[in-house]
């Protein structure tokens, strides 16, 4: 490899960002290593869960992933179902299993949309959106929880937890605004992202008109939302919706009946957790972490314990048996397609 190698260079750097990712994968789950063990310590008494409890668990999380579907059919306005579902599906197998997930995700979404014939600009709008409203509803749902939590007996940092989603939503509710309201905020953003792959990436920007670009892909969404937006708030709220139906299930399955408002909010606070891409999909985090705020709402903690490992096959282990599935049948029905550009 050259020093004036371009390729060279983003090959190495990609490895250094793997390798990096790695590690504080590795350092994460050995910091959270004494509360893991006790957490899957109990997979052997899965079999004490009650099987009615367990079958509306999976069945929440089948019909949050229908509607997590749709909702990215909706963004994207252009592709067949099928595909489109392949792509969400097989990004949140990706994303569950490879350090920094998210992104990588994120990634492969893009180059199965765009080698189903979906444009570049239509694949990337629609997941920005999709994703966008996805973070901005489970901040939302302490919003909700909020008033029901006024009194109940449930830990003060519980209410804390809370307090700071409502914050959250406002943030990136107000930042939505501004993004769909005015057009200098994308001009920065676009201008912004080009001079960081000139200068910091030191690679040629794939495109010297992208500020133009997102303000057209804005205009795009803006239209297509404006007229299905109670499309979009009904899947935001379905595939949310129906994730905190399967976690509350799950609890139930475990023997608890917890307060439903204390558990909303133990929801948005492990999805945001979740969030932050420090181990593939939140794996160890998500378990110790929600395990720890189930007791904040006064489950018992081995109780505590079982639903979270209940609620965590429905939620992390089936979207990567879906979305391996999902992507043998892409691959098979699109062998030769071009792949998406760098």
């Amino acid at each position: 490899m050259s020093p004036s190698d371009p390729e060279g260079r983003r090959e190495g750097s990609g490895r250094l960002r793997r390798t990096v990712a790695v590690v504080i994968a590795g350092v994460a789950l050995y910091t959270l290593a004494p509360a893991l063990t006790g957490v899957f310590a109990s997979w052997p008494r899965l079999s004490t869960l009650a099987p009615l409890w367990v079958a509306a668990t999976l069945l929440g999380e089948v019909a949050s992933i229908a509607c997590s579907v749709g909702l990215l059919r909706l963004a994207v306005r252009v592709g067949h179902v099928r595909d489109v579902a392949a792509a969400s599906l097989a990004g949140a197998a990706v994303t569950n299993t490879v350090p920094g997930g998210d992104v990588v995700g994120a990634g492969v979404q893009f180059r199965m949309l765009h080698r189903a014939g979906i444009d570049t600009a239509d694949a990337a709008g629609g997941l920005a959106v999709a994703s966008t409203l996805d973070v901005a509803g489970h901040f939302l749902l302490p919003v909700f929880a909020l008033p029901a939590l006024g009194g109940a007996d449930v830990n003060r940092d519980l209410t804390d937890a809370a307090l700071l989603g409502v914050g959250g939503f406002a943030i990136i509710a107000l930042a939505a605004l501004v993004a769909l309201a005015y057009d200098a905020p994308l001009r920065v953003v676009g201008r912004g992202v080009e001079w960081i792959v000139a200068h910091v990436a030191r690679r040629r920007p794939w495109s010297t008109s992208l500020p133009r670009r997102l303000l057209e892909q804005r205009d795009l969404v803006r239209h297509e939302l404006g007229r299905h937006w109670w499309q979009a708030a009904l899947l935001v709220a379905g595939h949310i919706g129906f994730d905190y139906a399967s976690l509350l299930a799950a609890v139930h399955a475990a023997g608890a009946r917890p307060n439903a408002a204390a558990i909303m909010v133990v929801y948005s606070a492990a999805a945001v957790v979740a969030l932050v891409p420090i181990t593939p999909g939140g794996l160890g985090v998500v378990e110790a972490s929600l395990a720890s705020l189930l007791v904040l709402a006064g489950v018992p903690s081995t109780r505590a314990v079982l639903g979270t490992l209940a609620y965590r096959i429905g939620s992390y282990w089936l979207p990567i048996v879906s979305g391996g599935l999902a992507y043998v049948d892409f691959r098979r029905r699109f062998p030769g397609a071009p792949d998406a550009p760098g």
